[in-house]
């Protein structure tokens, strides 16, 4: 009787032993959510590709080697590379990912991460928390942070005056600024050819920047001038930074001025590398075309925007201003960067948004052709199309060689940024209204012209300034590289077939040869399509008080 209980015991004993080292197999072969198999994994550090798989759990990287077992997903990613999610670190998706999160212009192209905020939050500074808990709670497929404006904070206790701030507006700017950083935003910027930020002096943006600073904040501007004064101008945002005690970025690195191409881009890059020589953290980010794309209203000078929109409309009317205005075309305007220079004349300035319907067969024309067409001169074609439009008109302007950008892609604290948001819909301009190419292609583009085409820079090198480089910069904790424990944001895509097709006639036409993408181990883009899933993340800035 002894001998059969020892004998069932140890038969159920067995059985037992057997169904758990069953479950033990499967859980082995079910261990990570995504498994990304026989890829050529590029780190983002600048390393050569290693064969590899990769594997996902939780969000995050959790090996990268030979991965025995299984995933919930398996992607096969033969012959073709992985590599970290690619970072937009001058982008302008920030009003639209409240309306829609899922961001398809910017994820098609492999950007995983996006950095907004060169015009501020679309929020005043007290609701920036209450901003970033909509996108969270609505779900958005990329993930963002974003600055706040040092012009924000100006407009908020002068108006659109172009009047010095008093010793105690300062102090409430100040507190603003206090407030947008606690808030999260993660540093201060300006746009300084657009009044009224136009208006403000290096001295107040020192005293406001101190305040960034002073919470880990980061200094981003479009600066003062991207034409013959591009170096002064690059030296006024140097000595913000260097006063402030803050990191200084420089917004879409250009040199805007045809007598100075081959010349102004090498001088702006001495000056920089000067400025980090002596202990600045100083960098840049540009885009990849020869064309900038912004409102119609930049070919204004800046003093006739005082007071508002409605008081640029008076001026606009009254026959003695107007041709004021025309003289200052010519002549310059004191703290204005005259664009209709930079761009060589109105032929290589293109309408593309005429925000009103009985102009828009002007668009995608010259400024010089629609005033032939119309009996005009393209100066007053100009200011009526911007008093006609019911919204901000914007143009293309060819102003920028390819030579210049050959040149700023080499040097190494050159990142990549778009200056161009989320579409509200797919295929249709961004949240600028600018059908500018740069939306759809930007990021693919680099590796698509200036690697495989031009062999400007290595592959290795191009991605490092799409991922470890940016996020370094950003201060992006666990971000831009592929390591243990990272967040698992990736690209894999063909090298022989990836392709920017985005042109400046047909600007909305997705790249090809980007097979997925995923945002925190959520698979986004799968095998060239977006799967709706909202996995990205918002990120916040360092001063951010809970």
């Amino acid at each position: 009787m002894k001998i059969c209980r020892r004998f069932t015991t140890s038969i159920v004993l067995s059985v037992l032993l057997f169904l758990q080292s069953g479950i033990a197999v499967i859980a082995q072969n079910l261990e990570y959510d995504v498994v990304i198999r026989n890829g050529r994994v590029l780190d983002g550090s600048g390393n050569p590709w290693i064969a590899a798989d990769v594997a996902i759990k939780d969000g995050r990287f959790l090996k990268i080697g030979k991965v025995t077992g299984k995933g919930k997903r398996e992607v096969d990613a033969t012959g073709r590379y992985v590599t970290p999610g690619w970072i937009d670190v001058m982008d302008q998706s920030g009003s639209v990912l409240r309306e829609n999160g899922l961001a398809d212009n910017k994820l098609m192209m492999g950007v995983t991460t996006a950095i907004g905020g060169e015009g501020g939050t679309p929020v005043p500074a007290e609701q920036i928390p209450e901003y970033f808990a909509q996108l969270q709670r609505q779900g958005i497929s990329i993930n963002f942070g974003t600055y706040f404006s040092q012009t924000q904070a100006r407009v908020a206790v002068l108006g659109t005056s172009a009047k010095a701030p008093t010793a105690d507006e300062l102090d409430r700017m100040k507190g603003i600024m206090e407030t947008a950083m606690k808030g999260g935003a993660i540093g201060m910027t300006t746009a300084l050819i657009y009044p009224p930020s136009s208006y403000t002096t290096t001295e107040e943006l020192i005293e406001v920047a101190k305040v960034a600073g002073k919470y880990g904040g980061i200094y981003a501007s479009h600066i003062r001038g991207e034409g013959k004064e591009l170096v002064q101008s690059i030296e006024e945002a140097i000595a913000i930074g260097e006063k402030g005690g803050l990191p200084v970025e420089i917004f879409h690195l250009k040199a805007a001025y045809q007598p100075g191409w081959g010349k102004l881009m090498r001088e702006a890059g001495e000056k920089i590398e000067a400025a980090r020589a002596r202990g600045v953290d100083v960098a840049a980010d540009i885009y990849l075309y020869t064309a900038g794309g912004t409102g119609l209203e930049a070919t204004i000078p800046s003093w006739a925007f005082e007071g508002g929109h409605e008081k640029l409309l008076e001026r606009l009317k009254d026959p003695n201003t107007r041709n004021r205005l025309k003289e200052e075309i010519k002549t310059g305007s004191p703290g204005w960067w005259n664009i209709v220079e930079a761009a060589g004349g109105w032929e290589n300035i293109i309408l593309v948004n005429a925000q009103n319907k009985d102009n828009e067969r002007f668009q995608g024309k010259s400024l010089s052709a629609i005033a032939k067409e119309l009996g005009k001169d393209p100066v007053d074609t100009a200011f009526d199309l911007v008093a006609q439009g019911t919204g901000r008109v914007t143009a293309l302007y060819h102003m920028m060689s390819e030579e210049d950008i050959i040149t700023a892609l080499k040097f190494p604290w050159v990142s990549i940024g778009s200056d161009a948001g989320a579409a509200l819909k797919p295929s249709t301009p961004d949240g600028l209204g600018l059908a500018h190419p740069r939306s759809y292609g930007n990021h693919p583009r680099l590796i698509a012209r200036y690697v495989r085409e031009k062999k400007v820079i290595s592959l290795e090198e191009a991605i490092r300034k799409m991922t470890s480089w940016p996020a370094t910069r950003m201060r992006l904790a666990n971000r831009g590289t592929i390591k243990d424990g990272n967040w698992a944001d990736v690209v894999i895509f063909d090298y022989e077939k990836i392709q920017d097709r985005a042109t400046y006639e047909r600007p909305l036409l997705y790249p090809t040869g980007i097979d997925y993408v995923l945002v925190n181990g959520g698979v986004v883009i799968d095998q060239g399509k977006h799967t709706g899933i909202k996995t990205g993340q918002v990120l916040y800035g360092p001063g951010r008080v809970r």
